[in-house]
Parts: C-alpha cells; sequence; structure tokens
C-alpha cells in the first residue's frame, strides 16, 4: 500500500509513534509518504520506501496566524496525485484530520476516493479538543473520518465522553521496537552521575505542569533519606526551575542532575535503577514504556492509559496522583535489595515486550485493509 502520514514532526510522544509507525511499516513493504512542516525527528533516513514532502506557508500580510491548514490539505491534494496514494493515516485530530478531509473533499472533485484514518492521542482531546472554540470541529473531524483509533482504553473512554461520536473507536496501543533498542553500550558511563553503591533515579518529560515535577523530586527526596541515590530528569519545559528550586529547598540539589533536552536517552536508561513519572494525566505513557523496555520498572500514578501499560506488582507500582507516600514507599520496596530489583527489571521487560512493534503494526494494517 501507499500510505501518506501526517504527524507532528517534533519530540512529543505523537510524533514519535507516527515516525516509527511509518518505518515500521516500510519494513513491511508498504511505501510512505511523511506530509508535514518539518522532517520528522525520529526519521534519520529517507529511501525507496520513505518520502517525505515539507508543507509550506508562505507569509501574506492579511494573516495574523499563517493558515497551515490550507496549506496542509493543499500539499495533501498534490501528493495523493502525484503518487497515488492509497490512504490517509493522520495523528492528532485536530489541525490534521480537519485538514484531511477537505483535502478529501476536493480530491473527490477529481473522483479520487482517500481513505483516512485518524489516531487520537491525548491533547487533541482532553485539553486542546476539548476546548468550547475547537469543540465543534473536533467532533466534526472525528465523526468524519473513516477509522478512529486511540492509543489507550482510558483514552477511548474520555473521547466518548467529551465530544459525541458516532464512529466506533479502536484501541491501538503505542509500541516500542523491541529488535531496535541499543542494549549493549560498552561504556555505560555510569560512573560520571552516581558513585558505585547509588541508585539512579531518572525521568524523562516535557517538564510541564501536567506531569507533576515536584512529586518527581519529592518522591526522590523521601526514597533517599532511606535508599542512597540520584535523579536524573531529562527534558526541558516551564516547570524545571520551579522544580530545581523545590529541590535546594528540600536541601538535595546536589543530588538531582538536570540534563536538559537529549538525543541519550536510551543510553540514560541503560544505567538507570528505576523511573517517576507520577503525572496527573497521560494518555498512554509512552516513556514508562520506553524505560520498561530498557528494563527499568516504574513508579507512576494511576492516571489515564497508565494502568494499561505499567503492571502493578510487575513492572513497578501504581498510586494515586499526588500519592508521594505510596511512591516513596513502593520505589523503596523495589531498590531494597539487588534480588527485588532484579525481579522487577525482568517483569518490566516482559511487559514491554507485549507492545512490541510486530504486535502492533499489524493490527493497523488490518485496519488498513478494512478502510480500502
Amino acid at each position: 500500500m501507499k500510505i501518506a502520514i501526517v504527524c507532528y514532526p517534533t519530540f512529543g510522544g505523537s510524533g514519535v509513534v507516527a515516525t516509527e509507525l511509518g518505518i515500521a511499516l516500510s519494513k513491511r513493504g508498504h511505501e510512505i509518504h511523511f506530509v508535514t512542516y518539518k522532517q520528522p525527528v525520529r526519521l534519520e533516513y529517507l529511501s525507496q520506501s520513505i518520502h517525505y514532502h515539507e508543507v509550506l506557508v508562505p507569509e501574506y500580510p492579511l494573516f495574523h496566524y499563517q493558515p497551515y491548514e490550507l496549506a496542509l490539505s493543499s500539499k495533501l491534494v498534490r501528493v495523493v496525485q502525484k503518487h497515488k496514494i492509497d490512504l490517509l493515516h493522520v495523528h492528532y485530530a485536530i489541525p490534521h484530520a480537519y485538514a484531511g478531509y477537505m483535502a478529501q473533499q476536493m480530491l473527490k472533485e477529481e473522483g479520487i476516493h482517500l481513505p483516512m484514518m485518524t489516531t487520537l492521542h491525548g491533547t487533541d482531546i482532553t485539553l486542546v479538543g476539548s476546548h468550547s472554540f475547537y469543540k465543534p470541529a473536533v467532533n466534526f473531524s472525528i465523526n468524519n473520518s473513516d477509522i478512529v483509533t486511540s492509543v489507550s482504553q482510558s483514552l477511548k473512554l474520555d473521547t466518548l465522553k467529551i465530544f459525541d461520536i458516532k464512529k466506533q473507536i479502536e484501541v491501538v496501543p503505542n509500541f516500542i521496537d523491541i529488535s531496535n533498542l541499543n542494549e549493549s553500550f560498552e561504556d555505560c558511563k555510569r560512573h560520571m552521575v552516581a558513585d558505585e553503591d547509588e541508585r539512579v533515579i531518572t525521568h524523562v518529560s516535557n517538564l510541564r505542569e501536567v506531569k507533576r515535577l515536584e512529586d518527581v523530586i519529592d518522591v526522590f527526596y523521601r526514597i533517599q533519606t532511606e535508599i542512597k541515590s540520584r535523579l536524573i530528569i531529562v527534558g526541558d519545559g516551564p516547570d524545571r526551575e520551579k522544580a530545581s528550586n523545590f529541590a535546594k529547598k528540600l536541601g538535595i540539589k546536589d543530588k538531582v542532575l538536570f540534563l536538559g533536552k537529549s538525543n541519550e536517552v536510551e543510553r540514560i536508561l541503560c544505567y538507570s535503577d528505576l523511573f517517576l513519572l507520577p503525572s496527573a494525566k497521560e494518555s498512554f505513557g509512552l516513556a514508562a514504556l520506553e524505560a520498561m523496555a530498557h528494563r527499568v520498572p516504574v513508579i507512576s500514578s494511576n492516571a489515564g492509559g497508565l494502568p494499561e501499560v505499567n503492571i502493578d506488582g510487575v513492572s513497578g507500582y501504581l498510586s494515586d496522583v499526588g500519592d508521594v507516600e505510596s511512591m516513596a514507599k513502593n520505589g523503596i520496596k523495589i531498590l531494597s535489595d539487588d534480588r527485588t530489583l532484579n525481579k522487577f527489571k525482568e517483569g518490566a521487560r516482559k511487559i514491554a515486550e507485549t507492545f512490541d512493534v510486530d504486535h502492533v503494526v499489524c493490527q493497523y494494517e488490518k485496519l488498513y485493509q478494512k478502510m480500502i
């Protein structure tokens, strides 16, 4: 099949999943065309089966905000016409499904039928999409997609609760390519961040309020009173300074290392012993899955789709949002001795393997076939 994929090309989870999906589909013999305003960050190469089409939005004095949706829908029409695209897969309801619908209507004028799948990832529904300004457009876009998928059962239920959906929503989880993980770092460089007798605790996110970064600091503070450890925080965002000040207030600033945005998350996870994700909301929890794939147990909240990924008592533990005492207690339980830690490390890996790309991509392929 010739498949056009529209996504955000940034470090966010939806863009990463969409890009990895396209790469995986190309390995299964499909021709993939990414259509977006910048080459996706995880798209390291182009080939005969992977193509990238840049959406250019020309400056025009009349517009205060440049109309990306118009440029995207027009570009989609040209790509479909030139490359004989079989179907369109958009990630995020707005603006991508909205632009996809407009492209469908333009192509219909020429007798071309373009089936469209819309994958819902989270903030397009629970934050942006539910805003009264956008809700009618999101509702319309979802209901006019040929097939709709969500990355978790939790997100599906949220969507049905927030919007008036007349379509069946299929749950197809996020995934990870286990075979592509780098697990053979010759120099893990653990000594650069921690002493030999210290546990390494990690958090990776965009450091927004929803990630509850102060809870990350608080949980670590409680753990380090009983377990000699250090905290590594990967990512950048608006709550970084507040979290740094909180660590200073608790007297543990020298034990917390902020690394900012990094392309070496795999290397950091290779020497991590525990992953913290106390988020107020997670549509899926891709960061937790990536940690688990590297055999790092997860202490997380039970928000959103996290209980579908982090299995309580197997890959880590779940607690109510804000229950830092429970999270710390469970973290200490996992880190208290090597035997327990290793048991959870293996449990995390086994659960992660159930989300391997080979198990998930075939679900998309079946839906593609149904759609065309």
